[in-house]
C-alpha cells in the first residue's frame, strides 16, 4: 500500500475540535454493528466533506482504525482541498479507478501521516457513475473494508442533487446528516430523512453546521431517542461541501 501526504489540514479552534470530539465519542456509543457510516447533506456547499475528514482524523488519532472513502464521484475535490500528493510521486488511483476495474483495492487505498488512518480519494471525476455504485464490485468494496477496519467513513454526495446518495445508504449501516444552519430548508431536511428511510439507511444523527451566534456550546439533535449532532463555528473554518 501506497502513502500519501495531505500538505493542507488547517488546525482547528477549540470549539470546532470539541464538536468534533463529541460527535466521535456518541457514535462510539452506538455500538459494533454501526460501522460503514454515510456522511451526506441536502445541498451542496453544507459542510459534509469537512466533516468526514475530521471525524475520520480524530478517529484514527484516537488509535481507531479508519478509513475515508471519497464517493462524491462527479464533483470531486477533495486531492485539491486538502493538497493530497504521493510519496512517491506517482499519479494516484482512487475510487472511480478501483470500481472501473482498472486498480486493484491495494493500489486504490492509501496509507497517510496519520496512523490507524487510510484514504480512498477519488481523483477522476465520472459524469455518470450510477453503474459503478450499483455494480457488485461497489458492494465488495464496502465489506471488504468494514472488516478490515472499525470504521468506513463515506463522503457521499448531496441527496438532492442525485440518486447516488441512496444507493450507497443502502449498503451503509447508517447516515449522519449535516444541515447548514438558517440556510437549508426544513421540508428540504425532512425529505432527506426521507429518503434515507427509503434506502433502508437509519439516520444516526444530525449535525448542524454553521450556526451564527450559537457561542460554543453543542446542539444535540434528538433522534430516535438518542442525542448526536454538533455545532460548528465561523465562516474561515467552513469549507464547503
Amino acid at each position: 500500500m501506497s502513502k500519501v501526504t495531505m500538505a493542507n489540514f488547517p488546525e482547528l479552534p477549540y470549539a470546532v475540535e470539541e464538536a468534533v470530539n463529541r460527535l466521535r465519542i456518541n457514535i462510539n456509543f452506538l455500538g459494533n454493528d454501526i460501522r460503514k457510516i454515510m456522511v451526506v447533506s441536502t445541498m451542496p456547499n453544507e459542510g459534509k466533506s469537512f466533516v468526514t475528514m475530521q471525524l475520520w482524523r480524530q478517529m484514527a488519532q484516537a488509535g481507531t482504525s479508519s478509513i475515508l472513502v471519497d464517493l462524491d464521484l462527479r464533483k470531486s475535490i477533495m486531492t485539491e482541498k486538502y493538497g493530497i500528493t504521493s510519496d512517491d510521486g506517482a499519479t494516484i488511483k482512487g475510487t472511480s479507478f478501483y470500481l472501473s476495474h482498472t486498480v486493484g483495492i491495494e493500489e486504490a487505498v492509501f496509507q497517510t501521516e496519520i496512523e490507524h488512518g487510510d484514504i480512498m480519494p477519488n481523483t477522476d471525476n465520472v459524469v455518470n457513475p450510477s453503474m459503478l455504485l450499483e455494480s457488485r464490485r461497489f458492494e465488495e468494496m464496502l465489506e471488504y473494508m468494514s472488516e478490515k477496519y472499525r470504521y468506513v467513513l463515506l463522503d457521499s454526495p448531496p441527496l438532492n442533487l442525485v440518486s447516488d446518495g441512496e444507493r450507497i445508504g443502502n449498503l451503509c449501516d447508517g447516515a449522519i446528516l449535516v444541515v447548514r444552519g438558517g440556510e437549508t430548508p426544513k421540508a428540504m431536511v425532512k425529505h432527506s430523512i426521507l429518503q434515507l428511510e427509503r434506502a433502508g439507511c437509519p439516520l444516526l444523527g444530525i449535525v448542524l453546521n454553521r450556526v451564527q451566534g450559537a457561542g460554543s456550546g453543542y446542539y444535540y439533535k434528538k433522534y430516535g431517542g438518542n442525542y448526536y449532532g454538533g455545532h460548528y463555528y465561523g465562516s474561515e473554518y467552513y469549507y464547503g461541501k
